[in-house]
């Protein structure tokens, strides 16, 4: 490998899942993953293997169906979790297993209580054990940030003698300065003798805001793989953003002097397949993949942008996906443009049925809607393709009143089980009634903890997509849904986190964060 390319770990479906409420089925991750190869990304973290039958069954399905990407999964430097990921990756055309151990003084002392010799031995033991098994081993000292550097350089000196090939550097809890960072990297790049032996390897969480500079700084100091997710996604403020790494290495390729092999007009598309399906909207400044990262509002600045865009845009919004795909649909699109516009979208349906289903709802929605945007599209497929859960509540029938001056009010059905129910209620507006009535009917003791709507495309009729998450007994669910009527899409964002919390389904899957 040349060493000005850095390689791009995606770990969206790992780490990234450890959001709460953004836990993922197989079927939804075998589609992100698809993405993602699209994308061309080198290494694809496809779950925690031992950490539940779902997410080896999900590692396992990944590793069967893509082909051009290495399919990862974590373990903990432990023979049962080594074995299970060994197992989930067999049929992978290309596997590696991430093997990791905590190394910072605090996690040594109070979560393993293992004294440093112990720690170095289990981590070594633990790569040895993998390679018998893998020809692709990763070692990470996890809360590497807050580890000393004469121990790093020990422990990692081993793993590599033992035969690991890529040494992650966590920054576990968000604790690093970018100088800091960096210097960290270059001494142990250059204390390590046998340092030459492996691509050394970033992960940074977002905790002050600081996982993409972290990131950055680390590979100018020598790092040649950066672990990421899409959209930024992760558990606590989240990790550093795939958008934002490979968009910064193209930019200013001038200062970095490195490349990735990231095919980058799908960026775009695969943020919001990956917004769609975890129920986490992107905030319209965000980086990149925002609705106004290229939007200039401005007098001075849009003059200077039609006059020559560089004046106020440093890349193309066409390079990450903006504007490439301006094909609209409408009512009197037929069965074939509908799948060959999917197709391009990098959508692939499992069968005949699915498509059939999919495109009956595209009619359904051409009826209520003008123009159907590519948005509206990822939309509709992430609906028909929602399988994680029994319908056990369906709805029926809604009607809401709303008038100035008046408690809006709404009236009911929900199929039960396939026996209908009918229910009203009042509520300080239209969506409060409806999720009161609801509730008169499922009476689920559920804690509403997170009510976001988001406008799908531009214009008054523009769907809306709901998100709701809802909280019982300790466990979390995320539901969706997405209508050109906002109750009717609050109601199915309410009623698909019900089948959710009824089912069983999407439990929080992850026992680690490296």
């Amino acid at each position: 490998m040349s060493n000005d390319r850095v390689i791009i770990f995606d770990t969206t479906l790992r780490d990234g899942e450890q959001s709460p409420g953004a836990s993922m089925t197989k079927e939804e991750k075998l589609r992100i993953a698809k993405a993602l190869e699209r994308m061309r990304v080198d290494v694809i973290e496809a779950g925690f293997a031992i950490a539940s039958p779902g997410d080896f069954e999900a590692v396992k399905a990944i590793a069967e169906t893509v082909k051009d990407s290495t399919i990862c999964s974590l373990s903990r430097a432990l023979d049962g979790d080594i074995e299970r990921a060994a197992e989930a990756l067999k049929n992978a055309n290309s596997g590696r297993i991430h093997t990791f151990i905590a190394t910072s003084p605090i996690h040594m002392q109070y979560k393993l209580r293992m004294q440093p010799d112990a720690v170095v031995e289990q981590a070594v033991r633990a790569v040895k054990k993998a390679r018998s098994l893998c020809s692709d081993v990763e070692f990470s000292c996890e809360d590497a940030g807050r580890s000393e550097i004469d121990f790093l350089c020990r422990i990692i000196e081993a793993a590599i003698d033992a035969g690991a090939r890529t040494i992650n550097i966590p920054d576990t809890v968000g604790y690093a300065i970018p100088h800091q960072y960096a210097d960290t990297i270059a001494q142990l790049l250059n204390r390590i003798p046998n340092a030459d032996k492996a691509v050394f390897s970033v992960h940074c969480h977002n905790d002050l805001g600081l996982a993409v500079a972290n990131s950055l700084a680390a590979v100018v100091a020598g790092a040649r793989q950066v672990e990421c997710t899409i959209n930024g996604l992760g558990e606590r403020a989240g990790n550093a953003a795939l958008e934002e790494i490979v968009m910064a290495i193209k930019t200013r390729q001038d200062l970095l002097g490195v490349y990735t092999n990231i095919e980058t007009e799908h960026i775009l598309s695969t943020s919001r397949l990956v917004s769609g399906i975890t129920g986490f909207p992107v905030q319209p400044n965000k980086a990149i993949v925002g609705a106004n990262a290229f939007a200039h509002e401005s007098g001075i600045h849009q003059d200077g942008v039609l006059k020559h865009r560089e004046t106020y845009e440093i890349m193309s919004a066409q390079s990450v996906g903006w504007n490439a795909n301006k094909m609209v649909m409408g009512k009197h699109s037929g069965r074939n443009a509908f799948r060959a516009r999917l197709e391009e979208l990098g959508i692939v349906l499992p069968g005949e049925a699915e498509l059939n289903a999919a495109f009956a709802r595209f009619k359904e929605l051409a009826d209520k809607k003008h123009e159907i945007f590519d948005e509206d599209l990822q939309a509709l497929v992430s609906e028909s393709l929602t399988e994680e859960a029994p319908e056990h509540f369906k709805l029926a029938f809604l009607e809401v009143a709303s008038k100035t001056g008046e408690v809006p009010q709404a009236q009911l059905v929900l199929s039960v089980d396939g026996v209908e129910h009918k229910a009203g209620a009042s509520g300080a507006g239209p969506v409060d009634a409806t999720f009161k009535a609801i509730e008169a009917i499922a009476r689920s003791q559920s804690s509403l903890q997170l009510y976001s709507v988001n406008s799908i495309t531009q214009g008054t009729d523009s769907q809306g997509e709901v998100t709701v998450r809802l909280e019982k007994a300790g466990r979390i669910v995320n539901g969706s849904g997405a209508d050109v009527d906002i109750v009717v899409a609050s109601a199915k964002a309410y009623l698909h986190a019900l089948n959710l919390m009824q089912g069983g389904a999407k439990t929080h899957p992850q026992a680690a964060d490296v």
